[in-house]
């Protein structure tokens, strides 16, 4: 029921890492300041008045510059995000696939009572008629996150932990979908009694019945 052989506990699985970028450390300084000043701006003025022209004035960094990485400001609110969540909001091993699962999704919803839920929130709402930023949000943020739980997964399969014949893609859904729900209708707070009474659920749902250990 243990991790799996190679992987050592706390080891990240996926999101502690931002794509590096190409290029000279004066490059990357620039890029690193670009997206900090976009994070700064949305938190004083939100996603709707934000600029090009302002993220230029406000991190002196030349506007072509800007433009040669990113085609509009919605590009990098996207590389902002991605950034920031990198280091907040991980999937990393537990020493079961349970506790994984349980431990992502309280990251999770803790970092969404941030400000990085009201960014989320509003890229989500962006990305429903952008469909650069929609293909951005699938492949660099929901896709390697999706994919990385249906390891975890597969590994509680494996260790017995969740049944077998699972569609893990609901399963997933099934896990993450009320929080999502609950960031974009926001009826009710993103608690940790109810993060941990999803989960606790969720995974009863999904264990083996306890006559045939998992087989």
């Amino acid at each position: 029921m243990g991790i799996e052989s190679g992987m050592k506990e706390n080891q990240p699985i996926v999101g502690t890492k931002y794509p590096s970028v190409a290029g000279r450390p004066r490059d990357l300084e620039a890029t690193a300041l670009v997206l900090q000043t976009a994070l700064d701006l949305l938190d004083e003025e939100g996603f709707a008045h934000l600029t090009m022209q302002k993220i230029v004035q406000r991190s002196g960094v030349a506007k072509t510059t800007i433009y040669r990485r990113w085609p509009n400001v919605a590009s990098i609110v996207m590389d902002a995000f991605l950034s920031d969540m990198a280091s907040v909001a991980p999937i990393s091993a537990k020493e079961t696939a349970t506790e994984t699962v349980r431990t992502s999704m309280r990251l999770f919803a803790r970092t969404l009572k941030t400000r990085r839920g009201q960014l989320l929130r509003a890229l989500l709402s962006r990305a429903q008629y952008d469909q650069d930023l929609k293909e951005a949000f699938w492949l660099r943020w929901i896709k390697p996150r999706r994919d990385a739980m249906t390891e975890v997964l597969r590994r509680g399969v494996a260790t017995g932990e969740f049944r077998r014949g699972l569609d893990l893609d609901i399963v997933i859904d099934g896990l993450y979908g009320p929080i999502y729900y609950r960031l974009l209708v926001p009826y009710a707070d993103l608690s940790n009694s109810y993060i941990d009474s999803l989960a606790m659920n969720l995974l009863r749902g999904i264990a083996p019945p306890r006559h045939d250990n998992g087989a």
